[in-house]
């Protein structure tokens, strides 16, 4: 059975509550996206990149809300122009494939992926399942099969059945289960250093603010 909703890292570090510092998180989150994204080994058609990790780790901090609307921030700052894609790319950059910007491209599966795979995580995250190792590992695991199937369903346009998963699932395997391994210790480390706080509140308490004294 999940455990009903309870508090986020990032709510319990950052307790204020209320537009703006909403507003404030979606954009950190999505910043850290962007930064994730330059971290970057260039394939073709598909990169290698730090993607995966951040848009997983600001669902788990954000929850499913505000971790979906950072990815929805992070495509939007792509739409506008900005470099916040892989290689400093934006949605309108020159892809892979001549003639295509990226937003339509081999990889724009894979960056619509990320909003549902943000709330997925999210979900888990505020029932729990970023407080221990292996349940931990589970969500990250269950955020990436989101990206993957998206991300395979719109590289399909793209390639030959036949070279589907050898360009668009096999070389990312190791590097995402090195990802998942590295959150997977990260978010229970980090529950592990805020004492007193693993039980505490729920997601409904948190939009009230916190406790008075």
């Amino acid at each position: 059975m999940l455990r009903t909703s309870r508090l986020t890292l990032a709510q319990l570090w950052w307790p204020r509550v209320g537009v703006q510092p909403d507003l404030a998180r979606v954009v950190l989150g999505s910043l850290f996206v962007a930064l994730c994204a330059q971290i970057s080994i260039p394939l073709r058609p598909v990169p290698i990149t730090g993607q995966t990790l951040g848009v997983l780790l600001v669902g788990a901090l954000l929850g499913r809300r505000l971790g979906a609307l950072a990815l929805l921030a992070y495509l939007g700052e792509g739409l506008v122009g900005l470099p916040v894609f892989a290689g400093g790319t934006s949605a309108w950059s020159p892809s892979s494939v001549p003639g295509v910007p990226v937003i339509i491209g081999p990889t724009a599966g894979y960056l619509i992926g990320f909003v549902p795979a943000a709330f997925l995580v999210g979900w888990l995250a505020e029932h729990g399942w970023d407080r221990r190792v292996l349940s931990a590992a589970a969500a990250m695991a269950l955020g990436n099969v989101v990206i993957y199937v998206l991300g395979l369903a719109g590289l399909a346009r793209f390639v030959p059945p036949a070279s589907l998963l050898p360009l668009g699932l096999l070389p990312f395997l190791p590097g995402d289960a090195l990802k998942i391994a590295l959150a997977a210790a990260v978010l229970p480390g980090a529950w592990a250093l805020t004492p007193g706080r693993r039980e505490e509140g729920s997601a409904e308490r948190a939009q009230g603010g916190p406790p008075q004294r």
